[in-house]
């Protein structure tokens, strides 16, 4: 049981769904691999440039992606999606132009749309983004991983595990350090529960924080 596995491949098909809906023969699965990864990275590279956020959240939780043979339909689902859309009215067509310039997709048509999600603070990758302001910032971590905890309650979860590892407050050693809130059963498949791991630059080097939301349980 000591076998480290990543929740949301473990609960495939039973709770969790891809994120990446689309078909492709054997020997051009790593192309449409790479243009996944691509989309993702330009959305999130268009998003730090172009929106000035004040309390460091992006707000995207995750980026869904379904593939046709003359289509690519890509839904951002974000916790704040004021930030892109308001400002500039044709900010996701110039997002839209900026992706296809990357992908230099000439024969299939490319569509954003922005989805909000209710509860942003019940999504781990928004509350990672969170806690890494926070670290920036330089707040104590335990403050962070308390006041993190504290919206997620709000959020309305039934558990929730924070994991920080790395040279925590510029110590000579890393180390690890986690609290958990409530339940987080990660062997129960029936177990819907959310996951991420988010990397964070400080002065001191990198720091990984890993996050477990459990959200509901299927009976």
């Amino acid at each position: 049981m000591g076998q480290k596995i990543n929740p949301l491949g473990f609960r495939l098909g039973a709770t969790q769904g891809h994120h990446s809906l689309w078909f492709a023969q054997p020997q051009n699965y790593s192309e449409g691999l790479q243009e996944d990864q691509k989309i993702r990275d330009c959305i999130r590279n268009y998003v730090q440039k172009n929106i000035r956020i004040s309390s460091g959240v992006e707000g995207i939780a995750c980026i869904e992606i379904q593939k046709r043979i003359d289509l690519i339909q890509v839904i951002i689902y974000m916790g704040f999606p004021k930030l892109l859309i308001e400002g500039r009215p044709r900010r996701i067509e110039e997002l839209q132009m900026n992706v296809q310039k990357e992908l230099n997709c000439v024969n299939r048509k490319l569509n954003i749309a922005v989805t909000r999600i209710t509860n942003p603070y019940g999504h781990p990758n928004i509350l990672a983004e969170f806690i890494a302001g926070q670290l920036k910032n330089r707040v104590s971590f335990r403050k962070a991983m308390k006041k993190a905890i504290e919206l997620t309650e709000q959020a309305g979860t039934k558990g929730i595990q924070v994991q920080i590892a790395g040279r925590i407050d510029g110590k000579e050693i890393a180390r690890v350090e986690w609290i958990r809130e409530g339940r987080v059963p990660l062997q129960t498949i029936r177990a819907k529960i959310d996951y991420c791991s988010y990397t964070v630059q400080t002065i001191y080097g990198v720091l990984g924080i890993k996050i477990w939301i459990f959200v509901d349980e299927e009976e």
